[in-house]
Order: structure tokens, then C-alpha cells, then sequence
């Protein structure tokens, strides 16, 4: 009896066995993980193909494009060089950088104090004021562009230029009004009262306290701003379509497939390199811009 006990397995304790359901349990899980995450791969791959077929198909040669090749023999880098060869390619860069870059510092700076004294101020016919701006989100830019394009075309002789774009975006611009005051709305007032305190006046509070606490949603407004320029084909195809010196490149590009007709190459190395500088920058600031659109439904 004593040599039993004194026996090692014995003496140590005794593991539960592996029981069927647990098995069960496990191989449930692992299916739900394969699953899950097939679904995932599978989605990525729905957004990333088109934009492999893309860049494969600027890289080859004209006979190659668009038959049932998928891939370049040989890569043709060259098409890239030939589309900056092109006449006019680098004007159209130098205005769709005047135009969304321009254009998003007036749209931030315009909107910004607006936002501001709808989510901090406390005055008669602010809610007014907030559906007004609303509003004005809700209406089509196609109701309003006769009336604009003879104000500008007719009376300040304008037409042929960007500045018709341009220029509005210094008087704010209501979804970045909006989206500004949504998140500010997040920032304690106790902030803005202690600056106060200390002798601040609205606009030193603002610039001192308020911009440096705003920076995710003023980084959300600037990316939504930026692309909006950099993608608008609607706007320089009413204003600047008479004057090639003026074309953005999304304007460009359509006349750059005209152009070439059955070039395929060429226009999709064209579209590569008008997407690149979009991809880059929301690279760099999708922490920010992803922070700052999830911040602006915190309050309401």
C-alpha cells in the first residue's frame, strides 16, 4: 500500500483527458477564425485587384494592354516617362496642386472660427444658423451653378481660370463647418474658461487652446478638403475647359484618352500617377483622419 503511494505518477496530479466536446469546442473555433478571416481577405482583395490590374496594365507594352495577358513581358517603365512627356501633364499638375492645396488652407482657415462659435458660443439664432448650414449641405452644387457661373463668367470675366474654385472656399464650406463643429463640441469648456481666466480673448483662446486640441478633426476636414479638390472633375470642367492652360488633372485625363484612343497603357500610367499623390497622403495621415472622423459623432 505504501509503495503505491510512494509512487511518482501516484503522487502527482492526474491531467482531465481531452473529451470529445472540448475537441468539438476547438474545432468550431478554428473554423470561425478561418472564417472570419477568409471573409477579410476576401474583401481586401475586392478593393486592392482593381488597383493591381491598373498599375500591371500601365506597365505594358500597347499590343499587351487589355487582352488576356495579366502579366508585363517585358515591364515597360517607359510609358510612365511618356505621359510626362506629354504637352500640358505638368501644367495640369502645377494647377491641381494650386487648386487643392490652396483651396484646403482657405476651406480650414474660413471654416474653423464658423465651427467654432457654433459649438462654444451662446447666442440668439444659433440652432437657426445650424440648419442653415445644413442645409446648405443638403443642396446640389448643379442647382446653384447658372446663377454662379454668369456671376463669375459675366460679371467678374473670370471664366477660363480656377479662381471661380477657388475663390468661395474663403467663406467656409458647410460639411466642414459641420464636421468642425462636431468635434469641438468634444473639448471641455472648462479649457476654454480657465485661457479665459488667464486673460485670453476668443481669438488667442482659439488659436492657443482651441486649434492645438482641434488637430484630428482639423486634420479629418483638411484630407476630406484636399481629395474633394484633387478629384473634382465637375468644377474646372465648367470654368476651365475653355482654357487648356487651366485644366486640373482630373479634367486632363479625359482628354489624355482622347488623345491616345486605344493607348490603354499610357492612360492607365496616367491614372496611377494622378492617384499616387492621394494614396501617399492618406498614408501618412490616416491615424489623424481616422481619429478625427470617429471623434466628431461623440456629442450631438
Amino acid at each position: 500500500m505504501a509503495q503505491v503511494l510512494d509512487h511518482p505518477k501516484a503522487a502527482g496530479p492526474v491531467s482531465d483527458p481531452v473529451t470529445p466536446a472540448h475537441r468539438v469546442a476547438r474545432r468550431k473555433a478554428l473554423l470561425h477564425w478561418i472564417a472570419v478571416h477568409s471573409l477579410g481577405v476576401a474583401a481586401a482583395l475586392f478593393f486592392v485587384l482593381p488597383f493591381v490590374f491598373l498599375v500591371l496594365t500601365s506597365l505594358m507594352s500597347d499590343q499587351q494592354a487589355l487582352t488576356r495577358d495579366l502579366w508585363p513581358h517585358p515591364f515597360e517603365w517607359a510609358n510612365y516617362k511618356k505621359v510626362f512627356d506629354t504637352p500640358g501633364f505638368l501644367t495640369w499638375w502645377k494647377n491641381t496642386l494650386l487648386y487643392a492645396g490652396l483651396g484646403t488652407v482657405l476651406t480650414v482657415v474660413s471654416s474653423l472660427p464658423v465651427a467654432y462659435a457654433l459649438a462654444k458660443f451662446r447666442f440668439r439664432g444659433r440652432h437657426l444658423s445650424l440648419m442653415l448650414v445644413i442645409s446648405m449641405m443638403m443642396l446640389p452644387p448643379q442647382v446653384v451653378v447658372i446663377p454662379m457661373y454668369l456671376f463669375w463668367a459675366k460679371q467678374l470675366d473670370l471664366s477660363g481660370t480656377l479662381w471661380p474654385l477657388i475663390i468661395p472656399m474663403a467663406f467656409g464650406d458647410a460639411f466642414s463647418i459641420f464636421l468642425l463643429r462636431q468635434f469641438l463640441l468634444t473639448i471641455p469648456d472648462e479649457y476654454l474658461d480657465a485661457a479665459k481666466v488667464d486673460g485670453c480673448g476668443e481669438l488667442r483662446t482659439l488659436l492657443r487652446v482651441v486649434v492645438p486640441m482641434a488637430r484630428p478633426g482639423i486634420a479629418a476636414v483638411a484630407l476630406f478638403q484636399f481629395f474633394y479638390a484633387w478629384n473634382d472633375y465637375f468644377g474646372p470642367q465648367i470654368y476651365a475647359s475653355e482654357n487648356p492652360g487651366a485644366w486640373t488633372l482630373s479634367y486632363g485625363l479625359e482628354s489624355f484618352k482622347g488623345a491616345h484612343h486605344t493607348d490603354w497603357n499610357l492612360t492607365m500610367a496616367a491614372t496611377v500617377l494622378v492617384m499616387a499623390p492621394v494614396i501617399v497622403v492618406f498614408f501618412f495621415a490616416q491615424k489623424a483622419f481616422v481619429e478625427g472622423v470617429t471623434l466628431t459623432g461623440v456629442k450631438g
